[in-house]
């Protein structure tokens, strides 16, 4: 199955709701929940999932509970998983 890499961003300012409890669920046998930020200071969170299309990453999301406020393709300038590229200040 190939995947492709979607940021979900939530909106944090509805009081009463945390985005922290189902963004864990966003795993599951279609997707893949590769990383969650929260960026304080504007009061959002963004997920980076890995799934075969937006339909079926915005489906997932709706199932476990966790509100999109907008869904939209990324792509990968370092993956957690992978060392960060060299810089011109970091060769030997």
């Amino acid at each position: 199955m190939a995947t492709r890499l979607f940021v979900l961003e939530r909106y944090d300012g509805v009081a009463q709701e945390c985005a922290d409890e189902p963004v864990g669920a966003l795993t599951t046998d279609a997707t893949r929940l590769r990383a969650a930020v929260r960026i304080v200071a504007d009061e959002v969170v963004l997920a980076l999932v890995e799934g075969p299309d937006a339909e079926t990453v915005a489906a997932v999301a709706s199932a476990v509970g966790w509100r999109v406020d907008r869904l939209g393709p990324a792509e990968w300038i370092s993956a957690p998983d992978e060392p960060a590229p060299l810089t011109g200040g970091d060769r030997p």
